[in-house]
């Protein structure tokens, strides 16, 4: 801080300005931007500026404000009100107790208190406010500095009831129990049930607004956990300062005022789990949103989560099939993997991941769609697609709408990822879609930007590389100590004219195992999907993909890139000679093949076929537009007469010479 700044503030506390008069100051500021740009207009001649703090501004700041314009420093006054708020919060924290009662204390037992906050806090200048407050039923409530003393009524029925609810949970599940015996246990139980009523760490809000709330106190909170705010809305810790700790509220800020207590609840942020979650659509905390009642949680996983180490992970090598022909035979993916879907609005990215997900159908893949930012109406689609195709028996859609608070957004991928972790953690094969990371970093961004974190590159934070990487990190395939389950994420990325070399956009790409980079031109063009050959890459290559594809796609990307590079050489030419055509020929035959229509994924054993034939030329002298015409009664004829080269192509993934041999033997059989 600058000397003058330090010299201001010197000032406020000799003026001894009182917090009513700085919020006023503060207020008018914030409801007139253009106030602030009067002050420091040098053409504006100081009489008038005289006249605006005047007629403004309380009369007791009104020669302080006039310093502050006069050394050009009214852009620091947001700073240097901030420190003298702390200043006075420290004072008012130095005297602060608050004792809530429905029945009046006598002077013994205000008295009792007295002595015990001045032994407590070692202080002789405690002045207490005695608040009436029914609410607390009986007893009484003590606030003082950062700790509460609950011993309420309402807090030991809270807990009684929470007791007994265990109790009967637990003595209804057991099989030994009678009915009889559950209503005498619960009686002992009730007998002799002691309240457990004792000290929580709390704090108060001095400012709240936007979704965020700045809270003075809890000194030992961490980053991260669960707090509760009087109006019973909990909160996510999200800053920490040498002061005050800044929280977002995970729901409405109605009823909470400056001054409104908080309570350290001591948990970090999590969502309740277990195998009622499939077939569901959540919010970003786990609560059901879709009418078809509750979901009884068996564990509570925090939603943020250290990613397994290194030693608890194994290699990449099982496919996870996406049923689209362009990335499986050209940039498979693995179990465990983290592949990015990225490109402009309106290219299909959500329609690979659906697709994706509705060809797991019958694979043991457990799916999670998480959706970031998205329309309603979008997200309602997405739902009724999936159940369309049976695909939401085995699936959990989370959804932060574009609708709800930013910190929902924040937090619903991470939600999402612990519902993953559930499923992963029992062994299980889990796909997770993040649509899209471009809002989540958005919404963080504006969170950051409430929090008063210092922006950088285009207004993102400093740590928003963090948010993304220990999001993605997560995503691995555990060894078979560990369990052998595995988390395969595909990260979705818009970008703004296909500049994949954005802020954001290149973060993820470092972060991912490659990326499938979907063109508008291409797509505008009627390749659909729009995948761009030569900028999409998978880093985890044929080590994720069968021996039986590898060897049907062969060299199909290298024959897809020299097309595209002789179209562009020989598009002015007029005559060509034979192996130019035949290569342009065969290139244009391998793009109309890779089209693929919406929710139609084709399985292993079909993509294996179609390459080979393709490879082979037996689709050499077949028109273009009969060319899906013609795959269609291929695959009808050999479903008909070749089921034992399906059943070995599905069984053992391997294409062995004599199964090409079989195979060229039917298609041969197919073109007589």
């Amino acid at each position: 801080m600058k000397d003058n700044q330090k010299d201001f503030i010197k000032e406020l506390v000799r003026l001894d300005v009182p917090q009513e008069d700085i919020d006023k100051v503060i207020n008018i500021f914030s409801t007139c931007p253009d106030v602030a740009d009067t002050l420091s207009n040098p053409l504006v001649t100081p009489d008038e500026k005289r006249n605006i703090v005047k007629k403004l501004f309380p009369e007791n700041l009104n020669r302080f404000l006039m310093n502050v314009v006069r050394d050009g420093a009214v852009d620091c006054l947001p700073e240097i009100f901030d420190e003298y708020s702390n200043i006075l919060l420290e004072k008012q924290n130095s005297i602060r107790a608050v004792i809530r009662y429905v029945t009046p204390l006598t002077e013994t037992q205000q008295a009792d208190l007295r002595k015990f906050i001045m032994e407590k806090f070692v202080r002789e200048d405690v002045a207490i406010e005695y608040r009436h407050d029914p609410d607390i039923i009986g007893g009484f409530i003590l606030n003082a500095g950062d700790v509460e003393y609950d011993k309420s009524y309402r807090t030991s029925l809270k807990k009684m009831k929470e007791h007994f609810q265990a109790k009967a949970t637990e003595l209804a599940e057991s099989e030994d129990t009678k009915s009889g015996d559950i209503i005498s246990v619960l009686k002992t139980e009730v007998k002799d049930f002691t309240a457990k009523t004792g000290t929580t760490e709390t704090g108060f809000i001095t400012r709240i607004g936007d979704g965020i709330a700045r809270i003075h106190g809890m000194t030992g909170v961490m980053y991260g956990e669960l707090v509760e705010f009087e109006n019973g809305v909990r909160g996510i810790i999200q800053s920490l300062e040498e002061k005050t700790v800044g929280a977002v509220l995970l729901g409405q800020e109605h009823g909470l005022t400056e001054g409104s207590s908080v309570i350290r609840t001591g948990k970090r942020a999590g969502v309740g789990v277990s195998d009622e979650l499939l077939g569901r659509v959540v919010d970003a905390l786990g609560s059901p949103i879709d009418g078809l009642g509750a979901i009884k949680a068996v564990d509570y996983f925090p939603i943020e989560r250290e990613a397994p180490s290194v030693i608890e992970r194994k290699s990449v090598n099982v496919p996870l099939q996406t049923g689209i022909l362009a990335i499986d035979s050209m940039f498979p993916i693995g179990r465990g993997q983290r592949e990015l879907i990225i490109g402009d609005r309106q290219t299909g990215k959500t329609s690979i991941a659906i697709d994706t997900i509705i060809n797991q159908k019958d694979k043991d893949v457990i799916c999670i769609y998480v959706a970031i930012g998205q329309k309603s109406s979008t997200v309602a689609q997405v739902v009724n697609n999936l159940k369309k195709y049976g695909a939401m028996d085995y699936s959990v859609v989370v959804s932060a709408s574009a609708s709800e608070p930013a910190p929902f957004q924040y937090i619903a991928p991470y939600s999402g990822t612990a519902m993953a972790e559930y499923f992963m953690s029992k062994g299980k094969d889990v796909l997770i879609v993040y649509d899209d990371l471009s809002k989540h970093a958005v919404a963080y961004r504006a969170m950051s930007l409430l929090l008063h974190r210092p922006p950088g590159r285009e207004a993102f934070p400093g740590d928003v590389f963090y948010l993304h990487s220990r999001l993605l990190e997560r995503s691995s395939r555990l060894d078979d100590e560990h369990g052998g389950g595995s988390l395969t994420a595909l990260p979705i990325i818009e970008t703004l004219a296909g500049d994949i070399s954005a802020y954001i956009p290149t973060n993820v790409i470092s972060i991912t195992d490659g990326q499938i980079f979907l063109e508008s031109e291409l797509f505008n063009s009627g390749q659909r999907p729009a995948v761009n050959y030569g900028l999409s890459v998978s880093r985890v290559g044929g080590a994720a993909q069968t021996k039986a594809m590898k060897k049907s796609a062969g060299n199909l990307r290298i024959d897809l890139a020299q097309f595209k590079e002789m179209e562009i050489f020989t598009q002015f030419s007029s005559e060509l000679d034979k192996a130019t055509t035949d290569l342009l020929n065969h290139g244009r035959m391998l793009t109309e093949l890779l089209k693929q229509p919406l929710y139609k994924p084709l399985p292993h054993y079909e993509q294996v076929i179609l390459l080979y034939s393709a490879q082979h030329g037996f689709f050499r002298d077949i028109p273009l537009k009969e060319l899906k015409e013609h795959c269609a009664e291929l695959m009808n004829y050999i479903r008909s007469y070749g089921q034992d080269i399906i059943e070995e192509l599905e069984n053992k993934k391997v294409l062995t010479d004599e199964l090409a041999e079989r195979i060229e033997r039917i298609l041969t059989a197919f073109e007589e």
